[in-house]
């Protein structure tokens, strides 16, 4: 006679399963904390999934728990400076995505990165900081001056050029006060609503060879959206996206070889 027994993954007190690869990588889970906006998270998702395709082969994806705000109510409290019920919500969401079974942490955004130190102080597991991606390939280029394009938050606020300067000691300058604005409203009126226009992109083609001209030796694309209006072929200046430097970072980390 055979005996069948059925155990959920509970009752077996299974806490983690470990997959192995058939070229001997590791997949490590990575959380994303998304939604802000969820046309850069779609990007997010793509690039970490072609990433660890291309770095395993076949029919190979990435594993990835994701948890998405709804933007409209993000962007409200933003607007008010209500950076510490922010730090609240983020750290709420990755505290659930830890307790999913996540085993680092993901903001797939740069404006939200003004609360990652509230969010990294409640979570046992590494934090991959978007900054530092972007850091890393600048100093692996020899890049000292950057100019910086992205929310007006995350241009005027030390918590992103701050880190560049004292993690990587590079500089970063900002548009003056009219492209800040042009920058700003095109993130929040167009891109963030995956609208695409020629005429913004000529804008910003303008603020970039401002700063320039100002010594900006590349420019960061300081926003996980303004990848979706300019590529390397839009100008000779050597551009950071930092949407596919984030994602790069989280595929090297998920197969075992990042430094988180």
């Amino acid at each position: 006679m055979t005996i069948k027994i059925i155990k959920t993954l509970a009752e077996c007190h299974i806490d983690k399963i470990v997959l192995r690869y058939d070229k001997g990588a590791i997949m490590r889970t990575i959380g994303i904390i998304g939604g802000m906006s969820w046309e850069s998270t779609a990007l997010y998702y793509r690039l970490v999934n072609e990433g660890v395709r291309e770095r395993l082969g076949g029919l190979h994806s990435a594993s990835i728990l994701l948890d998405s705000c709804d933007f409209a109510d993000m962007e409200k409290l933003q607007a008010a400076g209500e950076w510490t019920a922010i730090g609240r919500i983020l750290s709420d969401k990755a505290l659930k995505l830890q307790d999913a079974g996540a085993e680092s942490i993901l903001i797939a955004t740069n404006s939200m990165h003004e609360v990652a130190e509230v969010v990294e102080e409640v979570i046992s597991v590494p934090f991959l900081h978007i900054a530092d991606a972007v850091g890393d390939s600048l100093s692996g280029h020899g890049v000292k001056t950057v100019g910086l394009l992205g929310t007006r938050f995350t241009m005027e606020r030390p918590f992103y050029s701050g880190r560049l300067k004292e993690r990587f000691g590079i500089d970063t300058l900002i548009p003056g006060s009219d492209g800040r604005d042009v920058v700003h409203r095109v993130i929040y009126q167009e891109l963030c609503r995956g609208v695409v226009d020629e005429s913004s992109k000529g804008a910003y083609l303008k603020v970039m060879r401002e700063l320039v001209k100002e010594g900006a030796q590349a420019i960061v694309l300081g926003c996980t959206e303004i990848g979706l209006l300019l590529e390397e072929g839009d100008t000779t200046i050597p551009l950071y996206d930092t949407a596919k430097l984030h994602a790069q970072a989280a595929v090297k980390w998920m197969l075992g070889n990042g430094s988180a």
